[in-house]
């Protein structure tokens, strides 16, 4: 399964142009930019993992200032609360009653910074969020803004003060992405290049919020063969046999992440590849806690199975 640089269909502007600025400044990592780029697409939560200064903060700020939504940051740490995200009621002395007030996480793109060094009651307030697109607070019900993405990064769970990511909430992420040291290449065009925090507040958006709502629609028609449907349920009935297995939510995500690889292709159907491309994404958070906490072994498990898996 190749992952080097994709030459984009010169007709398709908007993924193109997204892609392109995107890589001229998370230098070295066009495939995690794509990864990035179908979960939107799908509307999906993506999990960034990896060891402090490898670029997850700047990759996740770079897709929100090229995508022009609505952005809040959130720095979780071991003292944050739930109302800290989400918001809370406060007495009125003037008006005598209480009123609302929305936390930051009422915007469409929400980075959630180092999600794992905050306790499991302050994860679990994201829950209802991500599956839901809304949140209770004291009886009432507030809808999120659409689209609605949690975009998180976490360190390596072996990192002092962190806390593991409960299994339902590791689920309701879409895919979860490795950030690696860049390759020589990479780095020295890193060390000669413009500093990343001027370069991220300098990018213009390269699709406007109609746009994405149209490319989003267009990804939801993307024909799937039954032979597609057949060969998507084989690798889900082999990660049962191997673990806990993926859950019928998971089994439409990778069906979602494979039509939105098509159509950055050009394509308006499914081929195998396009599951094989987008499927260690999108299991390995869902099969590593089955073996320990540790993403190198869901990632594995994750290739096991993609190679175990023959085509009809």
């Amino acid at each position: 399964m190749s992952t080097a640089k994709t030459q984009y269909p010169a007709h398709n502007d908007d993924i193109h142009s997204i892609l392109d600025e995107a890589s001229k400044v998370i230098v070295g990592k066009e495939e995690e930019i794509r990864l990035c780029l179908i979960a939107i697409l799908s509307s999906g939560h993506v999990l960034l993992e990896g060891a402090p200064g490898l670029g997850k903060t700047s990759l996740i700020k770079t897709l929100a200032k090229l995508t022009g939504l609505n952005t809040n940051r959130i720095q979780f740490t071991n003292d944050l609360l739930p109302a800290d995200i989400l918001g809370a009621s406060i007495y009125s002395k003037e008006n005598e009653n209480f009123r609302f007030h929305k936390g930051p996480i009422f915007s469409n793109f929400i980075l959630a910074d180092e999600i794992n060094r905050a306790t499991p009651k302050t994860q679990s307030a994201c829950l209802q969020a991500m599956e839901e697109h809304k949140v209770n607070i004291d009886g009432q019900t507030y809808d999120l803004p659409q689209p609605f993405y949690v975009f998180a990064t976490q360190n390596p769970s072996d990192n002092i003060g962190t806390f593991p990511l409960p299994e339902s909430q590791l689920d309701r992420f879409f895919m979860r992405i490795a950030i690696g040291l860049p390759d020589r290449s990479a780095e020295r065009e890193i060390l000669k290049g413009k500093d990343r925090s001027t370069m991220i507040e300098t990018l213009k958006p390269a699709i406007s919020y109609e746009k994405l709502i149209a490319l989003k629609k267009q990804v939801e028609q993307i024909h799937a063969s039954e032979a597609i449907y057949d060969y998507l349920l084989d690798l889900v009935e082999k990660s049962r046999s191997l673990a806990d297995g993926l859950s019928p939510r998971a089994s439409q995500d990778f069906l979602l992440a494979a039509k939105a690889n098509a159509f950055i292709d050009a394509r308006d159907f499914v081929i195998p590849e396009d599951l094989q491309r987008t499927g260690i994404a999108i299991m390995n958070h869902r099969l590593g806690q089955s073996f320990g906490s540790v993403m190198t072994r869901g990632t594995e498990v994750a290739k096991q199975i993609i190679d175990s898996v023959s085509i009809a």
